[in-house]
């Protein structure tokens, strides 16, 4: 029997090994996690492009301007924020959808380089918009803080199972 090389899902960080079979199940916690962080997408994303409010009570705090004041100064500033907020919703929802096709579909492959993509698709996703919650003092930092703790659960999963 010829040996072949067992491919990794994140070759760069993990020596090179031969080995007699490939490995062929499916690193099933990083699937359900991924699942879950897709659909969270995907519901954030409605949440932002239909329900979100232009401004939340925490923005005009953060700002340091009273809301009647900033409606006085910018009277279009809120219509103007219901697009961003829309678009920045579809991105979002976007995302989501290619989260969880990466979840259900590229994951249980096991393709080469999904551990890379996992993990740097989570920084401008979930982690950035975390950090920045924690530097706005949002009234939802701590709530954001558990989709970039999941996912890099889920980075781990992956890689572990490799």
């Amino acid at each position: 029997m010829k040996t072949r090389r067992r491919p990794y899902a994140m070759s760069d960080l993990s020596p090179t090994v031969t080995t007699m079979t490939l490995q062929t199940s499916t690193p099933r916690h990083a699937k359900w996690l991924l699942t879950f962080l897709g659909i969270w997408l995907i519901a954030l994303g409605a949440y932002f492009a239909f329900v979100r409010p232009a401004l939340l009570p925490e923005d005009p705090r953060f700002i340091g301007t009273p809301l009647a004041l900033l409606r006085e100064a910018a009277p279009g500033l809120e219509a103007w924020l219901r697009i961003v907020f829309t678009v920045m919703g579809g991105f979002m929802a976007g995302a989501g959808v290619l989260t969880l096709f990466l979840a259900r579909a590229v994951v249980p492959a096991r393709l080469r380089g999904t551990g890379w993509a996992i993990a740097l698709a989570g920084l401008p996703t979930v982690v950035l918009m975390s950090a920045m919650n924690f530097a706005l003092h949002s009234d939802f930092r701590w709530v954001l803080l558990l989709p970039p703790l999941l996912w890099a659960a889920a980075v781990i999963a992956y890689v572990r199972h490799a």
